[in-house]
């Protein structure tokens, strides 16, 4: 198969390739933009792979940085522009599950795509447009199939996380697991506890936010890979549940996507917290989610007040976003309304500060002071008071009379 035009971001990479076949290697597109471009899919990082080895790479190209020179990975940096650029290579046993023991530089194309996990991403791309495909990519493409690379049970033991990597990849491409791919999965799960919490999150981040969530969902499940998921082991009904929610849209961001499973496993926030922290998530996220949980907890028993909407700041996005996933009966667009229509979203925009009340109250600074902020704002949430200095000084001098009381 010969593409007639390649995409600009290949265009662009054509001199890299040029270079390094003038001085007699060869070079090739490699991985997943290969597999994209064939999909019609935007392309996002250009990858290069080539039979020169690292010092010979460096020493074609004035600006090169080792980014994983160990492995046989140097950066080029052409134009603006970094690409990464690996030897062929070969690698050894994979005691540990995730990386090899060691690896071995080659001059075979074939030999570097042998290691490559599934077949849809051990294509190559030539200067000219060629792909190369030697393990049946291109039918597995056209099919819509994943399929590892040879025997998949060697696959998963070079690294276990492969097999997050199938139930995401069919999310993400809408594509069914071949069933030896299938079977391999059920029978090594048990190697996924080998693998970082770190390197797992990233997977099932990608996955929970693909297209096909559904199916990677279920085949998550149906290779019983939960069972090594943090939090997970027990949760085979909360995560169909969240398959079905998942069939007619998906979350559109990282908090969304963990808020709706969070609210689909039915954590209290603290409870969530401890959930996203095992997870290593950032502290803004574990925020935004307890916020939202908080909101979302207290829609699922009633109506919710002005304040309670408040508290939720800017994580009412998610909430509200989760609120359209799930099988809430709520208006979501009525929140946002009432939302919106607060006179202040927080305490930043409170028509007063400590000063003033420093300056108005003759007091120095101190606890009492934040007490009658909060009181404060709680009234102009709740409208009880109109956001502007002047009442809120006379309030504030109110308040302080009756603390001296």
């Amino acid at each position: 198969m010969k593409l007639a035009t390649l995409p600009k971001e290949f265009q662009d990479a054509l001199p890299i390739l040029e270079t390094i076949e003038a001085a007699g290697y060869e070079a090739y597109f490699v991985g997943g933009s290969v597999r994209d471009t064939l999909l019609g899919k935007p392309i996002h990082d250009v990858d290069i792979a080539t039979s020169a080895f690292p010092a010979e790479i460096k020493s074609l190209f004035n600006k090169t940085v080792d980014t994983g020179i160990e492995h046989g990975t140097v950066m080029i940096l052409d134009h603006g522009t970094g690409y990464e650029t690996t030897t062929f290579r070969t690698e050894s046993d994979y005691t540990d599950f995730r990386r090899p023991d060691s690896v071995s530089f080659v001059r075979s194309l074939s030999e570097d795509l042998k290691r490559r996990d599934f077949t849809v991403n051990a294509l190559a791309l030539t200067a000219s447009g060629e792909v190369i495909d030697h393990f049946g990519g291109l039918d597995d493409l056209d099919n819509h199939v994943l399929r590892a690379v040879g025997e998949p049970s060697e696959r998963f033991h070079e690294d276990a996380l492969r097999m997050m990597r199938a139930v995401r990849f069919a999310a993400q491409l809408n594509f069914e697991i071949e069933s030896n791919t299938q079977q391999a999965i059920l029978d090594h799960a048990a190697l996924l506890a080998n693998i970082s919490i770190e390197r797992i999150n990233v997977e099932f981040t990608k996955l929970l936010q693909a297209p096909a969530a559904t199916y990677g969902i279920l085949e998550m499940l149906k290779g019983h890979l939960n069972a090594y998921m943090s939090g997970l082991a027990s949760s085979d009904i909360d995560l169909i549940g969240l398959a079905e929610l998942e069939e007619t849209a998906q979350p559109q961001d990282d908090a969304q996507a963990w808020t709706l499973l969070v609210f689909e496993l039915g954590l209290t926030p603290d409870d969530a917290g401890i959930f996203l922290r095992n997870w290593k998530h950032s502290k803004d996220l574990i925020k935004t989610v307890q916020t939202s949980i908080t909101l979302l907890n207290a829609l699922r028993l009633g109506e919710v007040s002005d304040w309670e909407l408040y508290q939720a700041g800017p994580a009412i996005q998610t909430a509200l976003a989760v609120v359209a996933l799930s099988e809430l009966p709520i208006d979501g667009q009525a929140l946002q309304v009432r939302y919106q229509a607060l006179p202040i979203h927080s305490r930043a925009e409170l028509a007063i500060t400590g000063g003033d009340l420093a300056k108005n109250l003759q007091q120095k600074p101190g606890p009492l002071f934040g007490k009658i902020l909060n009181q404060l704002e709680h009234e102009v949430v709740l409208k009880q008071i109109a956001n502007l200095n002047s009442a809120l000084v006379y309030r504030a001098i109110e308040l302080m009379g009756k603390e001296k009381k």
